[in-house]
């Protein structure tokens, strides 16, 4: 009933999710119920794994785990004010990890924590290790603990657990030599820990009173490449992976073309935008096979907003659908970031003041397509606070947000 509070599953305490969800797999489960005054049993019959159907306060039947860190790259010590107010919270929760797959720097890890994450099997972890010197993670994080990330992984990899790693990299910080450390003692882990990403530190115009970091130039993310595909290719001939892979930013930024699809090995490391573009590439021209006669008869006015990386791919699709539809018309914006300053470049952090702002009184035909990364997961708000009934009332346009994908891309100019 509504009010209920689980004290155990089958004797086991339930301290959160977790919890729950491990001790309720059985076929006959057993429920503590504190209710009122009262404490009684309730005893459940199930097939194997079903769910029971019960709903808690909130998802995690517990609060989050906030992030001890003051890591001198973190984005949301950067952020300015007005964006959406849970933006401003720092979540480092292992539960989470499991569960959405969000990355958590383990600093705030008791050996309980690991000790249950081995006993459950939550896996993959997803770990934010930056580097594996300990002297310097504690320098980058400010923070005691984060030295002993080596021992903790080392930990998961005895139990069986699947990591998955990524490195922040700052300029004359984790970089060169620190890079080549942390690639070679990471590669030991393989194959408990699957891959690891390598992405360039997002740097923001508001960032007074954080420590100095400068810019990745062209030359800098050609080193940072060949140090990568080095280390990449030594892995593949002993592991048969590369483990370890650069964003897309360290290629648009070094004028370098883009990997084929085989590169990166199934996309382990999309949402870190790693293969993120040439994947949306190798679905559109997949796609675009397919267009089928009744298409080619279709007159639209099409216009698409997206981030200044995307924006010569983008830009190259929507060439080429003009050119196979010709009563079809598009039109692709690239939307310099104000908000946070013109160094972030990439579609998910894009505002809906930037982009209202920068279209107004421009020619947007039917319809405008923006990158649904750039709303909240509901679809509904920007990271700003405007909500998408806003900006479309300020364009006067239907705003239709697209996924990154070829096919979706596709599906958004012509229907």
């Amino acid at each position: 009933m509504p009010g209920d509070i689980i004290i155990s599953v089958c004797g086991e305490e339930v301290n959160d999710v977790l919890d729950y969800r491990f001790y309720i797999t059985g076929e006959k489960i057993t429920l503590l119920i504190h209710r009122g005054e009262d404490l009684f049993d309730v005893v459940i019959e199930k097939d194997e794994y079903d769910d029971i159907g019960l709903e808690f306060s909130t998802y995690l039947m517990d609060e989050k785990r906030t992030c001890r860190n003051k890591c001198m790259f973190c984005f949301i010590d950067q952020m300015p004010k007005g964006c959406r107010e849970t933006l401003y919270f720092k979540d480092d929760d292992s539960r989470l990890s499991f569960l959405q797959g969000n990355y958590i720097t383990c600093t705030n890890l008791t050996d309980r924590d690991i000790d249950r994450i081995v006993k459950m099997h939550m896996s993959p972890v997803n770990i934010s290790v930056h580097t594996t010197n300990p002297e310097l993670r504690v320098k980058m994080m400010k923070n005691k603990n984060a030295g002993k990330i080596l021992d903790i992984m080392r930990r998961f990899k005895d139990g069986g657990i699947t990591m998955n790693g990524q490195i922040v990299l700052c300029k004359n910080t984790n970089d060169k030599d620190e890079l080549e450390r942390s690639m070679r003692e990471l590669e030991q882990l393989y194959p408990a820990l699957s891959s690891v990403s390598v992405v360039p530190c997002g740097l923001t115009d508001h960032r007074q009173g954080l420590p100095q970091i400068e810019s990745f130039t062209k030359e800098d993310a050609l080193y940072v490449i060949k140090q990568i595909d080095e280390m990449g290719e030594k892995c593949l001939k002993k592991h048969g992976s590369s483990i370890f892979f650069a964003s897309d930013e360290f290629y648009i930024t070094a004028g370098l073309p883009l990997p084929c699809e085989e590169h990166y090995e199934g996309y382990p490391q999309l949402e870190n935008g790693v293969g993120m573009i040439t994947s949306l590439m190798t679905e559109f021209e997949y796609e675009l096979e397919y267009i089928s006669e009744y298409d080619l008869e279709k007159t639209r006015r099409v216009s698409v907003a997206t981030g200044k990386a995307a924006y010569p791919y983008i830009k190259k699709c929507c060439d080429e659908i003009m050119a196979k539809v010709p009563n079809t018309h598009v039109t692709v914006y690239c939307i310099e970031n104000n908000f946070f300053g013109k160094k972030i470049t990439v579609a998910g952090l894009l505002t809906g003041a930037d982009i209202t702002s920068q279209l107004q009184n421009k020619p947007l035909g039917d319809v405008l397509l923006i990158p649904s990364v750039s709303l909240r997961h509901e679809g509904d708000m920007f990271l700003d606070s405007m909500t998408l009934d806003e900006a479309e009332k300020i364009l006067n346009i239907s705003i239709c947000p697209v996924i990154s994908d070829g096919a979706e891309l596709i599906k958004g100019i012509l229907y």
